[in-house]
């Protein structure tokens, strides 16, 4: 049986604007991204699917505003990566640093890890029991980290050398899920304006 999973990141946080790494802080949405968000809402046929969020504030609030007013079921295995040392520091600032071990996501592989934190490939195991159990469409609003490994699995890219794919905002990221296997579509949908 094949299954088609929406990833749609959350919107903007005054962390994302300063360009502090969130990983599983619980930063809000800020102002603008909430007004934004409800000028927005899910394209057809993805309005009428199984909506999911990560447990984080700013992706439950994307998922409720996008909706238009539904609350999500919360699932936490779509927790953004744990960034353990780093959270709430700036990756600008860390590469200054000659011996932080921060490095470039194009030179991470599966297994990089920040102090105390989460590879994507934990991120990977994570998040495997959770998608065994899909059984209908599904948007899953969560975080960057979260798409990329579920990107990552889709297109084959192994976190060595530049993506093969832009995750931006207000835009559905498509999987094909069956079994284990995940297939990325070429499509990726826009949210629409709020209706009038």
């Amino acid at each position: 049986m094949t299954t088609r999973l929406a990833l749609l990141r959350h919107g903007h946080t005054d962390w994302n604007r300063a360009g502090r790494i969130q990983g599983r802080s619980d930063i809000p949405l800020d102002d603008e991204a909430r007004a934004d968000l409800a000028q927005r809402r899910l394209p057809p046929p993805w309005d009428a699917a199984d909506l999911v969020s990560s447990p984080l504030a700013r992706a439950v609030e994307t998922a409720t505003l996008v909706s238009g007013g539904t609350a999500p079921r919360l699932e936490p295995a779509l927790m953004e990566m744990n960034w353990g040392a780093w959270e709430g520091l700036r990756g600008i600032d860390l590469k200054a640093v000659p011996n932080s071990g921060f490095r470039d996501i194009e030179h991470w592989g599966w297994n990089y890890r920040p102090p105390r934190g989460e590879s994507p490939a934990d991120l990977s195991a994570r998040l495997a029991p959770w998608l065994a159990t899909l059984s209908r469409d599904t948007v899953a609003v969560c975080h960057i980290g979260t798409m990329r490994v579920l990107m990552a699995r889709a297109t084959g890219w192994d976190f060595d050398g530049p993506a093969p794919f832009a995750i931006k905002r207000n835009r559905l990221f498509v999987l094909r899920v069956q079994g284990d296997s995940l297939h990325a579509e070429a499509d990726t949908p826009r949210l629409t304006g709020a209706p009038v």
